[in-house]
C-alpha cells in the first residue's frame, strides 16, 4: 500500500463516518413532531410539549452546524499538511521525543479547544439560557475552561509522557507496560475521582439528616446495603438538569445526587433513584464497566504496536520522519471502525444493565415511584421522548423512556 492510498483511506474512513452520523441526526430529526406515545402523555402538557419540540431543533441545528465545522476543520487539517507544520513547530521546540509529542497534542488539543469555544459559549448561555436550563455564570463557564485545560496538561500530559517514555524503553512491547498503568489508573480514578477531581469543579456536601436521609437509610437497611456516604453536589451552580450516580466500590464506595434532582423529586421517588444505582451496584455493572474497558484498551493497544512509529503512516500524512506521536494520530481514525463496533456492543450492555438496575428497583421499591421520577426528569429536561429506533441502536447508552417504562410494567403485571 503506498501512502497516498493510505491518505485516501484515512479520508474515506473520516467522510464515511460523518454521513453516517448525519443521517442518524436526520432521520431522528424527522421524528421530533411524532405524537406522544399513549404511556407518556402524562410527561408534557400541550405547551411544554411545543417547548420541548422547539428545544430540539434548535439543538439538532446547532449541532449539525458544530459536526459540519468540525468535519471541515478536520478534513482541510488532512489536506494541507496541518500535522506535518505542527510537527516541524514541535521539533523546533526540543528534540527530545517525550516532549515533542506534550507539545504537538498540546497544540492540537488546546487550538481545538480555543476555535470551539465560542460555539460552547452559544449553547450555554444562548441556547441553553432561552429555554431556563443555564444558571452558569461567564466567570464560571471561563474558569472550568481553565481548570479543564490544567487537568489535561497535568494528567493527560502526564499520562502521554509515560506512555511515550514505555515506547522508549520498550519499544513494541511498550503496550504491555501502558496497559498495566492504564488499568491501575483507571481502578484510581473509579476510587478517588469523586473526591479528587469533583472538588475542584463543584462542591460536595454529606446529605443532611431530615426525612430524605432516613427513608434511604430505611431502604439501605432494607436491602443490607451499607450506605454512609450519600454526597449531594451542586449542580444547580450550572444547570437546572437533574441526575445521580454511582461511583467507587468497596469502601469507597459513593452516591452522589444533584441538588436539582432534590428539587425536582419526591422523597419516594428519590429513594426509588438510590435503588436504581444500588442496583447498578448489586448487578456488579460497575465492576464488569471497568474490566471490560480495561480489556478493551488492551486489545487497542496491542493492534496499535503493530502500527505505532510506522513510516507509511507517518508519509500519508506528509509526514517524513515517523514517529510515535504521528502513528498514533493516523491510527486513531484507522481504528475509529473498530472503536464504533465495540461502542455498540457496550451500548448494548449498558442498555441491557438500565433493564437489570430498574428491575431491581422495582422489586425492593416499586416500579410507580422510579417511572414516575423518569417523567419527570424526561420533562425537566426536555428530552425527545420520540427517537428513531437507529439512532437510540447507534447512539443511547440508556433505553429510551417509553421502553423503560414499558418493561417495568410489563413486568410489575406479571
Amino acid at each position: 500500500m503506498t501512502s497516498q492510498l493510505l491518505f485516501n483511506l484515512i479520508i474515506a474512513i473520516l467522510i464515511i463516518n460523518f454521513l453516517i452520523d448525519k443521517y442518524l441526526d436526520y432521520i431522528n430529526a424527522k421524528h421530533f413532531d411524532d405524537e406522544i406515545p399513549k404511556q407518556l402523555n402524562d410527561v408534557y402538557d400541550e405547551t411544554a410539549y411545543i417547548k420541548s419540540q422547539k428545544y430540539k431543533k434548535e439543538n439538532f441545528q446547532f449541532s449539525s452546524l458544530i459536526s459540519m465545522f468540525s468535519f471541515v476543520l478536520t478534513i482541510a487539517f488532512f489536506f494541507f499538511e496541518g500535522f506535518a507544520y505542527v510537527d516541524q513547530f514541535a521539533r523546533s521546540i526540543s528534540t527530545n521525543t517525550i516532549l515533542i509529542a506534550l507539545v504537538f497534542f498540546g497544540v492540537i488539543m488546546l487550538g481545538s479547544d480555543i476555535l470551539t469555544t465560542p460555539l460552547s459559549y452559544y449553547k450555554t448561555f444562548v441556547i441553553e439560557e432561552k429555554y431556563g436550563f443555564n444558571k452558569t455564570t461567564k466567570k464560571l463557564f471561563f474558569l472550568d475552561k481553565i481548570k479543564g485545560w490544567l487537568l489535561m496538561i497535568v494528567i493527560g500530559g502526564g499520562v502521554l509522557a509515560l506512555i511515550v517514555w514505555f515506547y522508549q524503553q520498550t519499544g513494541k512491547n511498550f503496550w504491555i507496560y501502558t496497559w498495566v498503568f492504564i488499568a491501575l489508573f483507571s481502578i484510581f480514578m473509579t476510587l478517588f475521582y469523586s473526591s479528587l477531581v469533583v472538588p475542584l469543579f463543584n462542591k460536595q456536601t454529606p446529605l443532611e439528616d431530615g426525612e430524605l436521609k432516613t427513608q434511604l437509610e430505611k431502604f439501605a437497611k432494607k436491602i443490607g446495603f451499607n450506605l454512609d456516604k450519600i454526597f449531594v453536589i451542586d449542580g444547580s451552580k450550572r444547570s437546572t438538569k437533574a441526575n445521580a450516580y454511582f461511583t467507587g466500590f468497596g469502601r469507597k464506595k459513593r452516591i452522589v445526587l444533584y441538588d436539582t434532582l432534590i428539587n425536582d423529586l419526591e422523597t419516594d421517588e428519590i429513594v426509588a433513584v438510590l435503588a436504581h444505582e444500588v442496583g447498578h451496584y448489586k448487578k456488579k455493572h460497575v465492576l464488569f464497566n471497568m474490566v471490560s474497558s480495561i480489556l478493551l484498551t488492551g486489545l487497542t493497544l496491542y493492534i496499535l504496536s503493530f502500527f505505532i512509529d510506522n513510516k507509511l503512516l507517518a508519509n500519508a500524512l506528509s509526514v517524513s520522519e515517523p514517529s510515535f506521536h504521528i502513528g498514533l494520530i493516523a491510527f486513531g481514525v484507522l481504528y475509529s471502525p473498530i472503536s464504533e463496533i465495540t461502542g455498540l456492543i457496550m451500548n448494548y450492555f449498558s442498555r441491557k444493565f438500565e433493564y437489570q438496575a430498574d428491575d431491581y428497583a422495582k422489586l425492593y421499591f416499586g416500579a410507580t415511584p422510579l417511572i414516575s421520577a423518569l417523567k419527570k426528569l424526561s420533562k425537566n429536561s426536555l428530552s425527545n421522548l420520540t427517537p428513531h429506533k437507529a439512532y437510540v441502536f447507534m447512539h443511547y447508552s440508556h433505553p429510551t423512556l417509553l421502553q423503560r417504562v414499558t418493561a417495568m410494567r410489563k413486568t410489575n403485571a406479571n
